[in-house]
């Protein structure tokens, strides 16, 4: 890197952070309501992690397969009690354990399991905060899901992967640069596999894509672009019956980044060979102002006093635009919008030296002179789509969860499992997929100042193999009913 370059980017430590951000005066403060300390402790924490040599590189890591996967259960709001749901509709699977804060979401899923599936007889933990880690200590389970509020996934994971389970988190995996590296380490450490739930990766377009992308289809690929575009404004943020003590209204104060950025990411990041063949060097990122939270917790105060502890909340910035450029020289663009009247968009577009890709509506062109014709885009789809994905799609379908992609990914989850096989994604891709959120943060809070990326394969990424090309060609012998 030369040295212009060196100047002109940052990698901060934690006193630098704390000066620029202005966080160094607050992060004693008390909480307003419950969030803007919460926020300023997290962004504190964001501090380079000395790089040393790779304990064991869980990439390619297949586990001794298991005939049956025993799961538990954590977390059993709409998210957990669905995900308990589709793994029972996979063979090979016994539900041995759940659980959830409030005892009544137990036994609700105890009781639906009775009466639909009664092979399934889960030992239930509720009743406390901490009642998730006997949960972990329970010793015949093989693999810990976790369905609970952000900052919980980290220290749920660890101590899951800790007590012999691997461990199957929602996303994102984690929410500080030390939690990214907490969970690298306890998987290398541990030997058991840690695999964000990104059901993004499977959507029919995104795998059919992959597999055009691997063989060659778009050349080159220089460009892509994500995002998590999906008004949440009042059915999820100011929703008092959405989240527990509105957990996920709490994250958007004191937080200003893209704080989701794995559902945009993951696709694009799998075909650009991220952690595996290329790597993330640096990003930027801007935000603009809050131009609706507030306006619209003031207008709810009118009505409800219960809003009033959120007049004076710190609130994002509605829109957040990242950019990031690889080490071989491409770049991706992700953007964050919760809180604005626009159509949804997760994955949007990978662009090539042969061809491009977007998403809404799905389309393909290959020059300058228009998008292909419908009949031979669907020829397209048909030729590249996986074999694996042609069989199980309109199943996966019909079980549900996003369209089926929920499903496919549990199938998978359980079929790799059950084969010997490495997932589809390891610890490194939940560790940097997650990392944006708090570099983001770091760099709209330094007015859009360049960050180093974090690699968490220390070097490895050069050699390491693919992970979802597994998923085109091995396995897919376990049955989904």
């Amino acid at each position: 890197m030369s040295e212009k370059s060196n100047n002109d980017r940052r990698t901060f430590d934690r006193k630098e952070f704390l000066r620029v951000s202005g966080l160094a005066g607050v992060a004693g403060a008390g909480l307003l309501a419950g969030c803007s300390a919460q926020g300023a402790v997290r962004q504190e924490d964001q501090v380079s992690r000395p790089v040393s040599g790779q304990r064991t590189n869980m990439n390619g890591y297949a586990a001794p397969a298991l005939d049956v996967v025993r799961v538990g259960v954590i977390g059993l709001g709409s998210r957990g009690s669905g995900t308990l749901r589709r793994f029972t509709r996979v063979e090979g699977v016994e539900i041995r354990a759940i659980n959830d804060l409030e005892p009544d979401r137990v036994e609700s899923n105890q009781a639906w399991l009775r009466e639909n599936a009664p092979s399934h007889s889960p030992r239930g933990y509720s009743g406390s905060e901490n009642a998730w880690k006997q949960l972990c200590e329970q010793e015949d389970l093989d693999l810990i899901l976790i369905n609970t509020p952000w900052h919980l996934h980290t220290p749920q994971a660890v101590y899951a992967m800790e007590h012999g389970k691997h461990a199957g988190v929602e996303v994102p995996a984690a929410v500080t640069l030390e939690e990214c590296w907490q969970l690298v380490e306890t998987s290398e450490n541990t030997r058991k596999h840690c695999m964000m739930l990104s059901n993004s990766c499977y959507g029919d377009f995104q795998l059919t894509l992959l597999n055009m992308v691997r063989q060659g289809y778009f050349g080159e690929i220089i460009h892509g672009e994500g995002a998590y575009i999906h008004d949440l404004l009042r059915t999820h943020l100011f929703n008092k019956n959405q989240y527990h003590n509105m957990w996920r209204l709490r994250e958007n104060i004191g937080r200003d980044g893209n704080l989701y950025p794995t559902h945009g990411l993951g696709p694009v990041a799998q075909m650009m060979d991220l952690n595996h063949g290329d790597q993330m060097d640096y990003m930027v990122s801007v935000s603009s102002r809050d131009f609706t939270m507030n306006s619209t917790v003031k207008e709810l105060a009118e009505e409800d006093r219960y809003f009033n502890s959120w007049i004076d909340a710190d609130f994002r910035g509605n829109v957040n635009t990242s950019v990031i450029r690889t080490r071989r020289g491409r770049t991706i663009m992700l953007q964050h919008d919760v809180t604005s009247p626009r159509p949804g968009v997760r994955f949007d577009l990978l662009s090539g030296t042969r061809g491009i890709a977007v998403a809404r509506p799905p389309r393909i062109a290959t020059s300058h002179e228009g998008w292909l014709p419908e009949e031979e885009f669907q020829s397209l789809m048909d030729e590249y789509r996986p074999e694996i994905i042609s069989r199980m799609g309109e199943l996966a379908r019909e079980v549900g969860g996003h369209g089926g992609i929920d499903a496919l990914m549990t199938w998978r989850m359980i079929d790799c499992l059950r084969n010997g096989l490495p997932l589809d994604m390891d610890v490194y891709d939940a560790a940097l997929w997650s990392s944006i959120a708090p570099l983001s943060e770091i760099s709209v809070a330094d007015e859009g100042r360049s960050i180093d990326v974090p690699d968490f394969t220390r070097g490895a990424w050069e050699t390491n193999v693919r992970g979802m090309d597994i998923q085109l060609t091995k396995g897919g012998n376990t049955q989904m009913v």
